[in-house]
């Protein structure tokens, strides 16, 4: 076997294991980006926990077809890049889709989330979802809620009581 041959086996298995641990994946097609932006991209993904990469689309295909996730033979053509996020699903869709305002010639092709195709316009709506910790704090200020009205009608009495000794008093 050459060491050709086994350079790209290690980057298969390298590809194999970043898209079994991430929950997201984005496929950019980043023709017309040039050096400072790109640098300025890939700063901007792994500021977000994601990992920003260019691999040959072969062996991204060869990869994904031995996870079993198939149907990317016709996706996979021309210069694609694949961002990776590992802590959130919303991780790197975001950071794509704010690329696309700073650099209108680079594209979102598609993306895997749980194993499964999602085009564009879905990883754009991944994208503007908030994030897990935003949405775990808005359900327990939902859960927060009821309580906290069931305090304030409780305590309702006992301040008015109140408001009206205060006016007493200051009467005399």
């Amino acid at each position: 076997m050459s060491a050709n041959q086994d350079k790209k086996k290690l980057i298969v298995e390298e590809i194999k294991q970043k898209v079994e641990s991430a929950k997201s994946i984005v496929f950019i097609d980043y023709k017309g980006l040039n050096v400072t932006n790109d640098i300025k991209l890939r700063r901007e993904f792994r500021k977000n926990n994601c990992e920003y990469k260019v691999y040959k689309n072969r062996l991204v295909l060869r990869a994904l077809n031995e996870l079993g996730i198939t149907g990317f033979d016709d996706k996979l053509q021309n210069t694609l890049s694949v961002a990776f996020s590992f802590n959130d699903e919303t991780d790197a869709p975001r950071v794509a889709k704010k690329a696309l305002e700073d650099n209108p010639t680079i594209a979102i092709k598609f993306g895997i989330i749980d194993k499964a195709f999602v085009d564009e316009n879905a990883v754009k709506a991944l994208a503007d979802l908030p994030s897990r910790e935003v949405l775990i704090a808005k359900l327990l200020g939902q859960l927060n809620a009821p309580a906290q009205q069931l305090c304030s009608v409780l305590s309702a009495n006992t301040r008015n009581l109140v408001y009206a000794l205060d006016a007493i008093a200051n009467k005399n």
